[in-house]
């Protein structure tokens, strides 16, 4: 599962996710790829379950580009625990996902292949997404 291997700080606040990405917005690897519509924290286990689904789907041939990397730690507190006594223990990571990021990108297979693949992968998310295609994309 994905998660960092060193963090300078177990524990992180939570932050807020407002506004579009600034970075991460753009096809920068492949020629189709899937587009958040809104935001959300994606776990290390939903991202490994869509790069299992895009990878059997294409056949293990092409390539996939993950654009996204869980490294926020997520902390929990055990079931009917009193308030107060601190923060709770780190429980896992996610990546904090903002309306435009691309997700998955993919290349070297044929469209309607890399389509269905990707749409696969975006039921695997806990988000809205669009199929996008490189603008200069000419199928072959």
């Amino acid at each position: 599962m994905l998660q960092p291997k060193k963090t300078k700080f177990r524990r992180q606040q939570k932050g807020r996710m407002k506004g579009n990405a600034q970075r991460g917005h753009e096809l920068a690897f492949g020629a189709f790829g899937i587009k958040a519509l809104n935001s959300a924290w994606i776990t290390g286990r939903q991202i490994e379950a869509a790069r299992q689904a895009v990878t059997r789907h294409m056949k293990r041939e092409g390539q996939i580009w993950i654009r996204i990397f869980p490294d926020k730690p997520i902390t929990k507190k055990p079931a009917e625990v009193r308030m107060g006594k601190g923060k709770g223990a780190p429980e896992g990571f996610v990546a904090p996902v903002t309306p435009g990021r691309i997700l998955i990108e993919a290349d070297g297979v044929p469209f309607e292949v890399a389509k269905e693949a990707l749409l696969l992968a975006a039921q695997k998310f806990p988000i809205a997404t669009k199929f996008i295609v490189r603008r200069d994309y000419f199928g072959n």
